[in-house]
């Protein structure tokens, strides 16, 4: 990971051009801004479309902001307002703790995402994650004030605390085969899942890809069909 350490505590924004998508569809602007996290870290960020559904993105350990960007306009296109940001040690984002990603707290990124969307405009904020990201996903969920986060999406993650603390519903994917060196990862999540509060949801695919991974196989168009739509169907459980 590469670390930039910038001294200055600023918000700044630009504007990415318009572009073309490969089925014809004009992309959504991208902006480019930078926000702080309650422990002093600064987290850059990329922003795609507006209204009052947000939706914010956190990445796995092998990956960074951009990984999300075909999802992310597909959930602005539908109008959500998208938030994908780089955890603290990746790219420039830095603060405490970032030298080890696996004992900061990265929480904390996650909830200054999900503040920053209603601060600015989001009457509902949903939070995605994959894998490394999706446990601090859950643990911002965890630590959230009730109702700040209103639905939480996993890919192949689990929470680092109690699952009972879980306090939105939950849509967790996750590969049948996917394993790590240390066996298959699907018996570990669900046995956490199990523990989670009603309502929840626990999909369980044909294949191997580990979280964001499942964006390159056959199976992204099934993912985001999920993901949509949970997205939608849980908007009256605001």
């Amino acid at each position: 990971m590469k670390h930039a350490l910038i001294p200055i505590l600023i918000l700044y924004t630009s504007v990415a051009p318009w572009a073309v998508l490969s089925d014809g569809q004009s992309e959504t602007r991208v902006e480019h801004i930078s926000f702080a996290t309650d422990d002093g870290g600064l987290i850059y960020a990329d922003v795609y479309g507006k209204g009052e559904r947000g939706v914010v993105l956190a990445h796995g350990g092998r990956f960074n902001k951009e990984s999300w960007q075909p999802q992310a306009q597909q959930l602005a296109n539908a109008g959500f307002h998208v938030l994908a940001f780089d955890f603290r040690g990746f790219s420039q984002s830095h603060g405490p703790g970032d030298s080890d990603m696996f004992t900061a707290p990265m929480h904390l990124d996650v909830l200054a995402a999900v503040r920053y969307l209603r601060k600015n405009g989001a009457k509902t904020v949903a939070v995605m994650g994959g894998s490394f990201g999706g446990a601090a996903a859950a643990d911002a969920c965890s630590a959230s004030h009730p109702g700040e986060i209103n639905r939480l999406i996993l890919l192949a993650a689990d929470g680092n605390g109690p699952a009972e603390k879980i306090k939105a519903p939950l849509l967790e994917i996750v590969a049948r085969d996917d394993a790590s060196e240390d066996g298959p990862r699907l018996p570990h999540i669900r046995a956490w899942f199990d523990k989670a509060p009603q309502p929840k949801e626990l999909i369980v695919l044909e294949g191997s890809a580990h979280a964001q991974f499942l964006f390159q196989t056959d199976q992204a168009d099934r993912v985001m069909k999920e993901v949509f739509r949970f997205l939608t169907t849980a908007e009256s459980g605001k």
